[in-house]
């Protein structure tokens, strides 16, 4: 089989890959042929050798199956198997929960262990766990533990839950954007409504994630399945040759409820869940597949592992603080077909408000207590364009009345169509969302990157450095606790590296042992940071600028140890060091830092 460029590209480079590192996840779009490219690997890599593949979905297994067995001994491991492992078999396919014994006995044989959809890993979980510490303790010293995922990121507060405690590094494969130049994916058209009375925020969120059943109740009070309807209808119109869509819902009752609407407007319909017992979801997924049912309404599934190229509609009626969430089922629809030239979105959740994108969306191989928080402003990435000072976007909300008797609602930007009138419904009627919504109220990475390069080199400039360059000891010793974050970043910013990482992995690994410097200069000191549930950047802001809440000691401190590298640096160089400044910083905070300190990198 002749393999894609960027499959091409990874095998080609592999070698130096498992060199460098012994546990490594690839990371590559949804729909950009992982599975082929482990296959490639298993087969030019690993012939012969002892293989396992984990996933944590039956479904995933079938498929690892039907395009692992030609050629191979592949086994598909049993809930009651048992006996010795790959007795007349090379590669081994299971759940990461599926006959311990067996699993037990193979990890410690096997060359090579992969792990689909990655992303699903939990170091610190019941299943993963254990075979993380099995791989660790008593695997081969010539093996390698490898996952494969297109977002690597996992949001839990633990620190021992993170990527990084199974993850050596992050090799980037793929892009969207190449991938959609070459065809291998199609483009996403967004289509998204703001549903004004939809409510999310009365709901309370703890875990990082919007209750379902308090979601339920939400949607089905709002005028949610009205505006997806009537943009499906319309959409569907345009689509050649078959419209054949994915709804995405939270839960069973919303998913009937949706069932209900469509088959009333003579739209053939099927609902999937994770109950679907496995023969009903073949046939109906087969059925999708050809067009026969047009509508596959989803709750729970279909999210990661499912293909259908032909799928050219994409309806999202669950709102989420998950941006995992809402990069793979969109990334459900990309997948290229003769018959496809794009992919629309219909997002009545304001997902794409808060997220923006998928083939924009940034990962992170870390991410701190309630990071969800900035997600409940549904307006998130809007914001952010309109604050970004290289280049700065506005949206309009089209507010023109329709002959239904609500407001068109349509999300699009300024200056994108003749006359700004809403493609939709070819009216000028609209508001600016920025404005509108007041979203310059809060402050965010934008805002607070433009006063740090301005503020910092003029203030140091009126700064005699032979006076405060003796007064370090007293802007420590006498820091309120948000003059100690303050005086944190600037320690952060002067000792993190100028260099710009070539993966993602580099970044985390060279970050981490900076953070861990900083740790400890600290605890030596007895210069203690009180872990907080949330970091605001609002806090250096008032350093650098305001200085309402940091004293000048401190403030001027700080500007008077960054200063100097802002001189004598490069802008890229500043900005490499500031990213991570920033990191370390969040970090520090929300874990906090004393003499207790146990971490993966780090003990005190």
């Amino acid at each position: 089989m002749k393999l894609r460029r960027w499959q091409q590209s990874v095998i080609d480079d592999f070698q130096s890959i498992r060199q460098s590192y012994k546990r490594f996840v690839l990371k590559a779009p949804t729909g950009a042929g992982k599975t082929v490219l482990a296959r490639e690997i298993i087969d030019r890599f690993y012939e012969g050798k002892k293989v396992i593949i984990l996933c944590h979905r039956l479904v995933l297994l079938d498929q690892l199956q039907a395009a692992l067995t030609k050629g191979r001994r592949v086994k598909t491991l049993k809930v009651s198997d048992k006996g010795e492992a790959f007795t007349d078999y090379d590669v081994l396919l299971s759940t990461s929960m599926r006959a311990r014994d067996v699993l037990e006995d193979a990890i410690p044989k096997a060359d090579l262990i992969i792990v689909d959809e990655a992303h699903r890993v939990s170091p610190n979980g019941s299943g993963y766990k254990r075979i993380i510490d099995l791989f660790r303790d008593k695997g081969k010293a010539s093996a390698h533990f490898m996952g494969l995922t297109a977002s690597p990121e996992r949001r839990t507060g633990d620190q021992r839950d993170q990527l990084s405690a199974a993850f050596d590094a992050i090799i980037d494969c793929a892009d969207i954007q190449d991938l959609i130049a070459e065809g291998i994916l199609v483009q996403p058209r967004y289509r998204p409504h703001f549903v004004h009375d939809l409510n999310l925020d009365g709901i309370e969120v703890s875990s990082g994630e919007y209750p379902v059943s308090r979601l339920t109740d939400e949607i089905i009070r709002s005028s949610m399945l009205d505006y997806a309807t009537q943009a499906y209808l319309e959409e569907r119109e345009n689509i050649q040759p078959l419209p054949i869509s994915a709804w995405f819902c939270p839960d069973i009752k919303v998913a009937e409820f949706t069932e209900e609407r469509l088959r009333a407007i003579g739209i053939n319909t099927a609902i999937i869940t994770a109950g679907t017992p496995m023969g009903e979801r073949r046939r109906i997924l087969a059925a999708h597949d050809k067009g026969d049912i047009e509508a596959l309404i989803s709750v729970g599934v279909l999210i990661e592992g499912w293909d259908n190229p032909e799928c050219n509609i994409i309806v999202h009626m669950r709102p989420t603080l998950s941006k995992v969430l809402w990069g793979q089922s969109i990334g459900r629809g990309l997948r290229s077909s003769p018959n496809k030239a794009e992919c629309v979105v219909i997002d009545v959740s304001s997902n794409w408000t808060t997220f923006g994108p998928v083939e924009k969306l940034k990962w992170t191989l870390w991410s701190p207590p309630r990071s969800f928080l900035q997600f409940q402003n549904r307006f998130n990435w809007i914001g952010q364009q309109q604050d970004d000072e290289d280049n700065p976007e506005t949206y309009l909300l089209c507010k023109n009345e329709t002959d239904r008797g609500k407001s068109c609602s349509h999300i699009y930007k300024k200056g994108h169509f003749e006359g700004d009138t809403c493609p939709v419904c070819n009216k000028y009627a609209a508001v600016d969302i920025y404005k509108a919504q007041k979203l310059d109220l809060t402050l965010n990475d934008n805002k607070l990157h433009r006063i740090f390069f301005s503020r910092v080199p003029e203030i140091f400039a009126s700064l005699n450095t032979s006076i405060w360059g003796t007064l370090e000891g007293s802007a420590w010793r006498t820091a309120n606790e948000r003059e100690l974050v303050y005086l944190v970043f600037c320690l952060a910013f002067v000792k993190s590296s100028s260099d710009v990482a070539s993966t993602e992995g580099l970044y985390w690994e060279d970050t981490l042992r900076t953070e861990a410097e900083i740790r400890r200069e600290l605890i030596d000191n007895k210069r203690f940071v009180t872990k907080k549930m949330e970091f605001e950047l609002g806090w250096l802001a008032d350093g650098l600028d305001t200085r309402r809440q940091v004293r000048t000691l401190q403030a001027d401190y700080g500007v008077s140890i960054m200063g100097p590298l802002l001189n004598d640096l490069s802008r890229a160089e500043c900005e490499a060091k500031y990213q991570r400044a920033i990191k370390i910083t969040e970090r520090i905070v929300t874990l906090g830092c004393s003499a207790k300190d146990d971490l993966p990198y780090f003990v005190a």
